[in-house]
Formats: C-alpha cells, structure tokens, sequence
C-alpha cells in the first residue's frame, strides 16, 4: 500500500504549496467542513419536509456549493502576497458595486433588500465585501506606515465609510456590526493612538444606542434579550429546548425531536442541532477547532515582518472567529437574535464561497516564505 505524500525537494506549485502552507490549520478547517456537511445531513431532511421538498435537498445543495468553495479556497492560497492585494482590489470594487446595487433590484425579504437573483440562484453580495474590505484596508494601512506622505488612513475610513452606509441602507445593522469590529481591531493592531481608539469605541456606543432608537428591529431583538417576556422568543427558546435534550452526549444521529420545529435549523441555529443530536461533547470539539484555527493563524501572523500581510490577516481571522462566536452566542442566548452563519457549518452558498475566498487569502498570507520581504 502506498502514501501519498510530498517530499521537501519537490518544486511543484502544490509541492511548495503542501511545505509553505499552515498544515494544522488545513487539517482543522477540513474538519470543520467534513464535520458541516455531517450537521446539514441532520439538520436539513427536518426543514426540507417542512417546506415539501426532498429531504436531501439541502445536502445536495450544499455539496454543490461547496466543491466550488473547497477548489476556489485551495487556487486563492496557492497565490502569492502581492496577488492577494490585486485580487481583494479587484473583488472589493465588484462586491461594493453589488452591494450597492441590491438596493436598486435586491429582492426585499423581511423588509431589507440584500439579496440579488443571478439565474435560480440567490447572492448576498455583503458575504464577499467583508473579506475583500478588511485585505483592501489592510494593504491601506501597511502603505501609510511605509510612505508617510499617503493617505492611507483617511482612504481607508473612506472605503469603511461606503461599505457601512450602504449595509446600513439595506438595512443590516448585524453586518454593519461585525465589519466594524474587524476594521476596529485592523486600527488597534495598526498601532492607532488610544485616544483615537477610545474615541472609535465611544462613537461605536453611540451607533449602537442610535440603532436601538432608528430601527425598530434592532430595539426589538435588544429587548427581547434582555427581557424576554418583551416579545416571541420561539427560535432561542427552542434552541435552548435543543441544548437541554441533548445533554452530554446527544440523542443520537436523527433522533432529535426539536429541530422538526425550530426555524432555520439547517442555517443559523444548526449549532442547536449538534448539541441536540451529538451531546455537549460534539458542541465543545466545535468550539475548540474554531478555536484552534484562530489562534494558530494568529500565532504565524506574529512572526511575519510584513505589515500588510500582518493587518490583513488579523483581519480575515477577525471575520472567521467573531462571525463563529457570534452564531455559537446567539443559539446559546448570550447574544441577541442575530441571522449569522456559522462558518463552514450552517448550509448558505453566498456564506460558503465568501468564507472559501477569505479562508483561502488566509491561507495564502499565512504561508511560510523564507527570505522574502515586502510583497511577494
């Protein structure tokens, strides 16, 4: 029986690929996924029969999107630094332009226009701006530090700028939310003055408390988190119902008997579904490769000596731990109700691309490159 495997002197692409790349953080996300496409197996047949379709709908959706996703993950992290920055150039321009666009012909759901139809599917241009803003600003605040004389700050307060007010005009006050947080961290890590700091976390108070006034939705879910007599709690309260029958080790593949009623148990409350079906165990392992994942990353970032790719990939790290966090927060009611992805788990075609082209920049910036200096 023979292995596969590369030996160090091979000069291939994927040879220098398989040497240069962060092995245990490809092992970790290839979890991730075997483990998404396990949990969309359990949770999708449930909401499938609901809405009268196959029960294998959704996985065979799911499976479709995500050959894409894995092969465009594994092309972006073959690149170079310098074509990470073109590409997310690239990219940020076209997603800001959709972005934009879908209030123009976004089709409306639940009053907010973020969806474009392309053909029979359905893209949320919102996913891919996220990960080609936080490279775009990245490279922004790695040329200011190395030509004092660009504007680099200021342009990337611009592009900040422009990507909010049109998440806002949607309106989705959670993405607005998440983007701010990642270009917030990019700053603190881009050695800004703490009173500027002090000042942004001031100004983001003040979004959020104006949130709670302007938009009624915001103050809802707010009150209904604090208070929850203040309103229908169904899907947190079945979610927590789904942790409860679960326990320690789970009712069993298929078993689970609250995922047939709690909404969007295939998307945004699948983490309900494994700790339903596989136990607390299964939930705490979920936790611990999307914790693993983030704090390798950051580990290889802390020895690059390029200041791009080190803000660019806090970034994209940022993006990857805070949207998990906050999914695996809302489904435990530690969050307010918030309709976020977990990454690489919940099924969504826009999520799973976006998380792929991120993931893969990641990679890409996070490879090994002897000797090398500057973009490369």
């Amino acid at each position: 029986m023979t292995t596969f495997t590369f030996a160090r002197t091979d000069n291939s692409v994927v040879g220098r690929w398989w040497w240069t790349v962060d092995r245990w953080a490809v092992i970790a996300l290839t979890l991730l996924i075997i483990m998404g496409l396990v949990l969309t197996l359990a949770a999708s047949p449930a909401v499938a029969e609901r809405i009268g379709v196959d029960p294998f709908h959704f996985v065979r959706r799911q499976v479709a999107f995500l050959v894409p996703s894995i092969a465009a993950m594994f092309m972006i992290s073959l690149m170079s630094v310098d074509q990470v920055r073109r590409l997310a150039c690239l990219a940020f321009v076209l997603t800001l332009a959709a972005l934009a666009a879908t209030l123009v012909i976004g089709t409306e759901i639940k009053g907010s226009r973020r969806w474009i139809g392309v053909g029979s599917l359905s893209i949320q241009p919102s996913e891919f701006v996220k990960p080609a803003f936080i490279v775009v600003s990245g490279w922004l605040l790695a040329e200011r530090q190395r030509h004092p004389g660009f504007p680099g700050g200021i342009l990337s307060v611009l592009a900040y700028l422009c990507v909010v007010a049109i998440l806002l005009m949607q309106p989705d006050f959670g993405q607005t939310l998440l983007v701010s947080m990642m270009w917030g961290t990019q700053l603190f890590v881009a050695g800004l003055p703490m009173v500027i700091v002090v000042a942004m976390a001031g100004l983001a108070t003040v979004g959020i408390i104006g949130g709670y006034l302007l938009l009624p939705h915001v103050a809802s879910r707010i009150d209904r988190f604090l208070n929850p007599e203040a309103g229908d709690n169904y899907q947190v309260d079945r979610s927590m119902e789904a942790f409860m029958s679960g326990g320690l080790w789970g009712r069993g593949p298929g078993e689970g008997t609250v995922k047939r009623i709690l909404p969007d148990a295939h998307t945004d409350f699948i983490f309900a579904v494994a700790g339903e079906e596989f136990g607390m165990i299964a939930c705490l392992v979920l936790v611990l490769l999307f914790a693993f994942i983030v704090l390798r990353l950051l580990a290889r970032l802390l020895q690059e000596g390029d200041s791009f790719v080190v803000y660019a990939g806090t970034g994209l790290v940022c993006q990857f731990g805070l949207q998990a966090s906050i999914n695996m927060g809302v489904n435990l009611h530690l969050l307010p109700a918030k309709g976020m992805t977990l990454p690489f788990i919940s099924y969504g075609g826009s999520s799973m691309l976006a998380l792929a082209f991120g993931m893969g920049m990641l990679l890409a910036l996070s490879r090994i490159r002897p000797g090398a200096g500057g973009y490369r």
